[in-house]
C-alpha cells in the first residue's frame, strides 16, 4: 500500500507521516527532500519559492515512483505539499486500489483563533531553517488545498477546533483502513 499525505504548510504532514512510519513500519519519503535533490543537482531551474510550479514539475516523477512501489509490492508513505489534488488521474484503477490519500488542511477559523499554535510543531520531526509563518499565506494555501480536494473528490482532514496529533493519526488510520480511495472530509 502507498499512503499519500498532502496539504499545505504547517498542518502536520511530516508529523503524521512519521507516526504512520512508526506504527506501520513503512518506508517514508518526504517530497521536500526530493525537491531539494532536484534543485541542488541542477536538474531544475525551479527554486524553493516556486511551490506551485514545483508541484506539477515534480509530480510525474512521484507518480512513477508510486507505480514502481506498487508493482514491487512495497509499502510506502509519501508526504508533502507537492501532491496535486488531481493525483488520481495519474493511475489506473488497479493502482488506485493500493493507494490511500488524504490532505491535511486547517480552517481559517482555527488559524485566526490560534495563530500561536501554527509553528508549535514545525521542528518536531525536522529542523526548519528560517521558518517564518505568514498567517495570511497559510490561510490562502489551506483554502486552496481544501478547494482542490473538493474538486477532485480527494479525502481531507480539516483541523477546525484543536491541533491534536492523536486525532490526526486516528483520522489518517480511518482513511487507510477504508477501501474507498475517494470521499469527503473528516473534521477534527
Amino acid at each position: 500500500m502507498v499512503i499519500l499525505v498532502g496539504g499545505s504548510s504547517h498542518v502536520g504532514k511530516t508529523l503524521v507521516a512519521q507516526r504512520l512510519l512508526e506504527k506501520y513500519q513503512y518506508q517514508c519519503l518526504s517530497l521536500d527532500h526530493l525537491k531539494m535533490a532536484f534543485i541542488r543537482s541542477g536538474r531544475t531551474q525551479l527554486t524553493v519559492n516556486d511551490d506551485y510550479e514545483m508541484r506539477y514539475w515534480l509530480w510525474p516523477f512521484v507518480a512513477e515512483l508510486i507505480k514502481t512501489a506498487i508493482e514491487n509490492h512495497q509499502n510506502l508513505i509519501i508526504e508533502g505539499c507537492y501532491i496535486p489534488g488531481e493525483w488520481a488521474q495519474s493511475f489506473t484503477e488497479d493502482y488506485l486500489k493500493e493507494i490511500r490519500c488524504a490532505f491535511i488542511v486547517m480552517s481559517e477559523r482555527y488559524m485566526r483563533a490560534k495563530p500561536e499554535t501554527l509553528g508549535q510543531y514545525a521542528n518536531v520531526i525536522e529542523h526548519r531553517i528560517a521558518d517564518h509563518i505568514d498567517l495570511e499565506r497559510l490561510i490562502m494555501c489551506s483554502k486552496y488545498f481544501k478547494e482542490d480536494c473538493l474538486k477532485s473528490n480527494t479525502r481531507y482532514i480539516e483541523i477546525d477546533t484543536q491541533f491534536s496529533e492523536k486525532a490526526l493519526v486516528d483520522a489518517m488510520d480511518q482513511i487507510i483502513s477504508s477501501p474507498c480511495t475517494f470521499g469527503d472530509g473528516i473534521m477534527i
